[in-house]
Parts: structure tokens; C-alpha cells; sequence
């Protein structure tokens, strides 16, 4: 098997192996089906997940789910991945946990290894100068100009620059059909890391702000003006791929989306639609003070523990 868990999902009563509609194969619902049947499938299927610390052989899952959140972007995600492993201290990946029948198959290890998940945090100012972290910084930096007034530039640029006060860029990615309640006690793990790192002074403890970039998506049939003050885009109404992320979105104190329609080969990407609704995906950047982060969780357990 790969590897072992270092840790069961944290509050393993709580550990999701709740309903993961999975609806056609690949994980994508965009809302077009292309079965033969009238109805679309609405089937539950009930999958176990437990957490493992990130290890090496999670190289290939953890890289595929960060392409789903850069897309085409100039981004090294080969080295983004291998930081992540590296400061595997950090971060959790979620898998299906063991079956006890019997495994005579061995087509199965393959899925037993397969990421479902992973939630991890790069200290962009601790990695200022690795190639991965200054092109993430150039990606948000860049978007910011095309969508949002120059004050709001220069904020994002301020706090991106800023040594005294270091930018943590919080992943946590998930294929699609992956309920929401395994974020819960993956953000809460993450968070008791990034205490202890901090106590023990090791690397990506010390954060002052969080950087988030999500998956969001708002009806394509409205008319956006392509260049808008950040305030004004905050008003769209924004559906989350990870809809836990909407409370990190609440407590942000600077906020903004980009599309990435021109980016989107696949409907991970984003050719969605719902109620026959055609949707636009876009990318929401948003900077939550770490002193924020206590009130999200406790929005969280609220919204997600049920």
C-alpha cells in the first residue's frame, strides 16, 4: 500500500464517509450528461476517507489536484508538490480508507492509492525566491491589475511584500464529487500543524495572513464589465467548488475574482451549468488575517458538523 498513516483523520467519529454522489466517471458534473437515460443519475455512494501525512508516493495526486486549481497558469506545480512533500510536518492528504474483504484484485491498489484530497500551506515569504512561490505571487499580483482598481493593487502588493508580516498560501483541494464535510476536521488538523510549527519554530509556522485562492463559479448569462473595483465584484453571486471556503470569503479583508474561461479544457475547470444554468468559472483571491482564523473554524464546526 502506499503510505501508512502517520495519523487516522483527525476526530475519526466525524471523518466523512459520508455520501459522495459520484455521478459519471471522471468526477466532473457539468451538468451534461451523456448517458442514454432520460434522468440524470442521482446515486449515493457511501465511501470511508481517512488522513494521511503527505509522503512521496502522493507525488502524482497532490500535482493533478493542483493543476485543477492553476489551470494553464505559469506555475511550477512539479516543484510546488515537492515543497509540499518535503515539509510533510504540514498537510494531510485524504484517501478511501482499507476495505477488510478480500483483495485479490490487483487493479484495486491502484484506487486504495489515489488522492482524493489534500490540504497543505506554503509560506510564500519564507519561499521567497523559489520559482513556484514568485509565480504565484506574479499570478495574483498580475489578475489584481486587470480586475481591480490601483489601491486595491497596491494593497495586495504591500502585503505580499512585506517580510515582517509572512503570507501563508493555504490548498486544499478535493475532487469534486468529495463531500464538504471532510474539510472540517482537515482544516482543524492544519491549523493545530501550523500552531506547533510555530511553537517549535519550524518552516510555514508563522503566518500573519492567509492567502486563499478558490474555485468559484457565477452565472454566465450576467453581464460583468471587465474591468471592476474589487467591492463591486465582491456583490456577484459567487457559488464555491469547496463550499466551506465561503467563510474564509466573509472574514477576507481584501477579495477579488478573475475568470478563467479561456483556461478551462474540462469541466474540473469549468464548463458548468446548473438547472440548465450555464455557469462561468472563475478564481477568487482573498487575504484572511491569521487572527481570523479561530472565528472560521467555529463557523465551520457550525456549518459542517451535522
Amino acid at each position: 500500500m502506499a503510505t501508512p498513516a502517520k495519523r487516522r483523520a483527525p476526530q475519526g467519529g466525524h471523518r466523512p464517509g459520508s455520501d459522495s454522489g459520484s455521478e459519471s466517471g471522471s468526477g466532473g458534473s457539468d451538468g451534461s450528461e451523456g448517458s442514454d437515460s432520460e434522468e440524470p443519475i442521482d446515486e449515493e455512494v457511501n465511501i470511508e476517507f481517512e488522513a494521511h501525512s503527505i509522503s512521496d508516493n502522493d507525488y502524482n495526486g497532490i500535482k493533478k489536484l493542483l493543476q485543477q486549481l492553476f489551470l494553464k497558469a505559469p506555475v511550477n506545480t512539479a516543484e510546488l508538490t515537492d515543497i509540499l512533500i518535503q515539509q510533510n510536518h504540514i498537510g494531510s492528504i485524504i484517501k478511501q480508507a482499507e476495505v477488510q474483504e478480500d483483495s485479490s484484485d490487483d487493479d484495486d491498489d491502484d484506487d486504495d492509492d489515489e488522492v482524493f484530497g489534500f490540504i497543505s500551506c506554503l509560506n510564500l515569504t519564507e519561499r521567497k525566491g523559489t520559482q513556484c512561490a514568485e509565480q504565484i505571487k506574479e499570478l495574483v499580483l498580475s489578475r489584481c491589475e486587470k480586475s481591480c482598481d490601483q489601491h486595491v493593487v497596491e494593497q495586495l502588493s504591500k502585503l505580499l511584500s512585506d517580510c515582517t508580516k509572512p503570507v501563508g498560501l493555504i490548498l486544499s483541494e478535493r475532487f469534486i464529487n468529495v463531500p464538504p464535510q471532510i474539510a472540517l476536521p482537515m482544516h482543524q488538523q492544519l491549523q493545530k500543524e501550523l500552531t506547533e510549527a510555530q511553537r517549535t519554530n519550524r518552516p510555514c509556522g508563522k503566518c500573519h495572513y492567509y492567502l486563499l485562492i478558490s474555485k468559484t463559479f457565477t452565472e454566465a448569462t450576467k453581464s460583468n464589465s471587465k474591468r471592476r473595483e474589487g467591492r463591486n465584484q465582491q456583490k456577484e453571486e459567487l457559488m464555491f467548488a469547496n463550499a466551506e471556503e465561503e467563510f474564509f470569503h466573509e472574514k477576507a479583508l481584501l477579495k477579488f475574482n478573475y475568470c478563467v474561461q479561456e483556461e478551462s479544457d474540462t469541466c474540473l475547470g469549468g464548463r458548468w451549468s446548473f438547472d440548465d444554468v450555464p455557469m462561468k468559472p472563475l478564481r477568487t483571491v482573498m487575504i484572511v488575517p491569521a487572527d481570523g482564523m479561530s472565528a472560521i473554524m467555529e463557523k465551520l464546526k457550525d456549518y459542517l458538523s451535522l
